[in-house]
């Protein structure tokens, strides 16, 4: 495929942009920052501005597309591209950017005939990761079903940006499918970070307890653009286990007591449901903070 890829050069991009090109398509990188990867192309684009943005997609995206017959189109868009959090900018800022850029690239990609869309949602949109103060979910484990009211300005906008999604959605029958991203882990961060949680477990609550490994993100985004049909979705995106040596009980009990449990949890399960990601999807993470650092519990 012909992939138009935004904010490749961000924390999870510069992994997820290179594996795409892995797996034999052609990616294209429109960011503000360069890449410079040697199998993703490098577009410098303003995403907040809408000529810019359907300038660039309606483009070329190398020297070599000049020779041919007619300039090819773009097959799927991957937007990631975001102010990545809160205290970044101002969160005014923050909001119009998500926001607007989202606007600008969803009209640009449907008007372009482009037919599959997948976009970076985020974990925070379900209010817990940057709430002031403690906030527990209303149930666990936490499905997409659960309620969506952050109070922060880069959890509005995601949420902001899934209705805008929806909308285009169904304005033209186009399949947009919008990823709830949970918390971004670089495989050499496993090492660097992982000992801390496992020693305090507490540092994982605003996260739900999950974590998502950028390859395992690699392999979600590959799986959305492989499978066509299903209009407008929002999938949860994390790996099958914790971020911390507890039980799924012992979280529970320690952090979730008194929050409803809708069914029974295998014993290291993520409380960030990804079931609805592996049905419809076939998503099937493959990594884990295990496979670096010992489990530190006996009977593990």
């Amino acid at each position: 495929m012909r992939i138009f890829f935004t904010g490749g050069s961000g924390k999870a991009g510069k992994h997820v942009a290179p594996y795409l090109a892995e797996q034999g398509h052609q990616v294209t990188n429109a960011d503000l920052v360069r890449l410079n990867h040697p199998d993703v192309a490098d577009l410098r684009v303003d995403l907040t501005d809408a000529g810019e943005t359907y300038s660039a997609l309606a483009g070329a995206a190398t020297m070599d597309e000049l020779e041919l017959e007619k300039k090819p189109a773009y097959d799927a868009v991957v937007h990631f591209a975001a102010v990545p959090a809160i205290l970044i900018a101002s969160d005014a800022r923050t909001y119009a950017t998500n926001v607007l850029s989202t606007y600008n690239v969803l009209e640009a990609a449907t008007r372009l005939g482009v037919r599959k869309v997948v976009f970076a949602s985020s974990e925070t949109t379900y209010g817990i990761c940057f709430a002031q103060g403690e906030r527990r979910p209303q149930y666990v484990p936490v499905d997409e079903d659960h309620p969506t009211v952050p109070e922060d300005s880069y959890a509005m906008s995601k949420v902001a940006n899934e209705v805008t999604a929806r909308s285009f959605q169904a304005r033209t029958g186009a399949n947009v499918y919008g990823l709830r991203i949970n918390n971004v882990i670089e495989p050499h961060e496993y090492a660097e970070m992982f000992p801390d949680f496992l020693d305090d477990p507490s540092l994982r609550r605003r996260n739900i307890f999950a974590y998502i490994d950028t390859r395992d993100l690699g392999q979600m985004v590959q799986r959305c653009l492989d499978v066509d049909g299903l209009g407008y979705e929002v999938f949860n995106v994390a790996n099958a286990d914790m971020s911390v040596a507890l039980t799924a009980q012992e979280v529970q009990d320690r952090f979730y007591d008194g929050v409803t449990l809708n069914r029974q949890m295998g014993r290291d399960e993520t409380f960030y449901s990804i079931a609805k990601a592996r049905e419809l999807l076939g998503y099937a993470p493959q990594h884990s903070w295990r496979d670096v650092l010992t489990d530190p519990r006996p009977e593990a």
